[in-house]
């Protein structure tokens, strides 16, 4: 708005190569001398002692050296019988694993109708739940995600989110993809100048889902197949929000509405930059005309970020870049440029749409 099982360590779970050529050099120049002896070795295949040190370390947790007394090198093992040692514990391991899955779900299953039947008393029939904990938000979310059948909405204000999030998120999204589930998100045009949302949306959008950017969004929000909505409630220090959960129709057809409008405005993401260039409404120069427009209402600067999902720093930097490319010494004389700018394109629109007499 998850935390992984650690695997016990094993010589298989290591990213490193199963075997590279280094290792597989010194063990077959093991085989042919009957011994490991690390000198021997590196003058042999002309390597640095140090990396003979490692292959013997790498064959050592494969079970392919045998363990010698100190001073004493070790002899090489057959592999045939190393290889029915480490995959017959591996299929114990899986064995058991799978085990717990199924008792997991046989134990689970037989309490999903004692909490659907109190979900309904108590849950369903109430249009607005409000879940204090990140904890029950992330819960819901997953189980409307699990039930989701046709589509799913966001909005996401501010800029460019977090690596982490987006690749969960992408997880989620191209699992609900497969199933046929349609996509729409909405960013703010600040979320643009992202690196990590730039892919995020490319991926999307390759997978079959629809991103779009809009000026401004006024807040957060997911609805699941136009039946269930989530809000966020008001941040407050560092801590993840709880949210309020909307089951209430006309309260979510009302939310559906604002989403679609926002979506008619908005603009694909990623898009064409070069046509975007060349038609003048690129979401660069929307986001210009935005701070011009909210600088001619005199709003601070903190507000103007604020609404455009930026950082006040960034924002300081386009009002600034802004200012002097209008030639304004100050805020207000800013202010009024852009009003006499905007009386005399109005006025222009206006003089083009008069029939000649």
């Amino acid at each position: 708005m998850d935390e992984q099982p650690l695997l016990e360590e094993s010589p298989l779970s290591d990213e490193r190569p199963f075997l590279d050529d280094v290792v597989v050099d010194a063990y077959q120049a093991a085989v042919r001398a009957g011994a490991f002896v690390d000198e021997e070795i590196s003058e042999k295949l002309d390597v640095e002692l140090r990396r003979v040190v490692e292959a013997r370390k790498r064959l050592r947790e494969l079970r392919l050296l045998s363990d010698a007394p100190d001073g004493c090198p070790a002899a090489p093992l057959d592999p045939e019988i190393v290889e029915a040692e480490l995959v017959s514990a591996l299929e114990v391991s899986i064995s058991r694993q799978r085990g717990q899955v199924a008792r997991i779900h046989r134990q689970l299953r037989s309490l999903t109708t004692v909490y659907r039947s109190t979900e309904r008393d108590t849950g369903e029939n109430v249009p607005i739940r409000v879940l204090d904990s990140a904890a029950d938000v992330r819960r819901e979310l997953d189980l409307a995600r699990r039930r989701c059948a046709q589509e799913r909405m966001a909005l996401q204000p501010g800029g460019g989110r977090a690596a982490h999030l987006l690749q969960a998120d992408l997880v989620h999204t191209q699992e609900l993809l497969r199933r046929g589930v349609r996509i729409r998100t909405l960013y703010q045009h600040t979320a643009r100048s992202s690196m990590a949302t730039w892919a995020y949306a490319k991926r999307v959008d390759d997978a079959g889902g629809e991103v779009r950017t809009a000026e401004e969004l006024s807040e957060r929000l997911i609805i699941y197949d136009r039946r269930i909505a989530f809000v966020p409630k008001e941040r407050r220090g560092q801590e993840a929000p709880g949210a309020a959960v909307v089951t209430d129709p006309t309260l979510v057809a009302y939310l559906c509405r604002s989403f679609e409008a926002a979506w008619q405005v908005g603009t694909p993401f990623p898009g064409p930059d070069a046509a975007e260039a060349d038609d003048g409404h690129s979401p660069g120069a929307d986001l210009r005309a935005s701070i011009l427009r909210l600088m001619g209402m005199g709003l601070k600067d903190e507000v103007i970020a604020r609404r455009l999902g930026m950082a006040t720093r960034t924002c300081r930097r386009y009002i600034s870049t802004l200012m002097e490319e209008l030639g304004a010494d100050s805020r207000f004389q800013a202010g009024l440029l852009v009003g006499r700018r905007e009386a005399a394109d109005a006025a222009e629109a206006a003089g083009a749409r008069t029939p000649n007499p």
